[in-house]
């Protein structure tokens, strides 16, 4: 589960990723000229679910889980706000507004599959236009049955910008030239591996949503890839953390960010892109 133009690069994308589909569903496709498959692949329907099952959950359950594995996606106690969130648009929580409040307090449980051709289509594509299909896929199915409408805005709005410290950065540069790279994070606790600055201040966005609810924009001017491990006490005082002490006595996130990494988050204000809700329903169940 960040994100310059995140509509036209999801647009791009998506464009790519429809052409890839279709040419290993249709050999002999690849035969026509670049701008014959531009125009096709723009009249083409985009990519969608075989079937699709929609039901209210009502465990009163804390815990939710959602995965897409081999063309089938489950999701269990989702709300749908997270399924934007995560799965359709990859946005965090700051960046979007809008929606009633059964967005995030109505959970469901979902199963939907796309058809077996697909499916094994979807496996030939390489990780990145794989990820982005299964995203156009849920934004489709919400688009469907929840009847989801959205719109992109830019909005000046209160930020965190990540900044070089006063005694400079404490990073280590990743050797790895194949240009991968990985994050994982818990409460209390992140590690990544080949990161550039602007990958840090999304994955730092992320977990400020929990605590500050903040878009973190990376303005430390430091080109390149990093390899880092962030160890702090979140605000609730819970941590995963095995070097924290039992009481969760250990520095907060803005003071972990100075003290291991040398880089500093400081309020600003500046440009963030906000995925505006225009229109959601309730779907009926089936």
């Amino acid at each position: 589960m960040s994100r310059c133009a995140q509509d036209q690069w999801q647009s791009s994308c998506l464009t790519s990723c429809v052409a890839v589909l279709v040419a290993v569903l249709l050999p002999g496709a690849g035969a026509q000229s670049s701008a014959t498959h531009q125009v096709d692949d723009r009249a083409k329907p985009l990519p969608e679910f075989e079937v699709a099952s929609i039901k209210l959950n009502k465990s009163g359950s804390g815990s939710s889980q959602a995965d897409f594995d081999h063309g089938r996606f489950t999701a269990t106690n989702e709300g749908i706000k997270g399924l934007i969130q995560y799965d359709a648009y990859g946005v965090p929580g700051p960046q979007i507004e809008g929606g009633p409040a059964w967005l995030a307090s109505e959970r469901f449980d979902i199963e939907a599959k796309v058809d077996d051709a697909t499916a094994v289509a979807m496996q030939r594509l390489d990780p990145e236009e794989r990820s982005q299909m299964k995203r156009q896929l849920i934004e489709q199915l919400l688009s469907d049955r929840f009847k989801l409408a959205v719109h992109w805005e830019t909005k000046e709005l209160p930020v965190y910008a990540l900044v070089r410290a006063k005694g400079g950065a404490k990073l280590t540069s990743s050797t790895d030239t194949s240009g991968s790279s990985g994050t994982s994070s818990n409460r209390g606790h992140l590690k990544a591996s080949g990161v550039t600055m602007a990958r840090l201040a999304e994955t730092l966005t992320g977990i400020l949503n929990r605590e500050v609810g903040r878009v973190v924009v990376d303005r430390t001017g430091l080109e390149g890839r990093y390899n880092l491990t962030l160890e702090w006490s979140p605000e609730d005082g819970s941590s995963s953390s095995a070097s924290s002490d039992s009481q969760g006595s250990g520095p907060s996130i803005f003071t972990a960010l100075e003290e291991q990494l040398g880089l500093k988050l400081e309020s600003s204000r500046g440009p963030v892109k906000v995925l505006v809700i225009d229109r959601v329903e309730q779907p009926s169940e089936n």
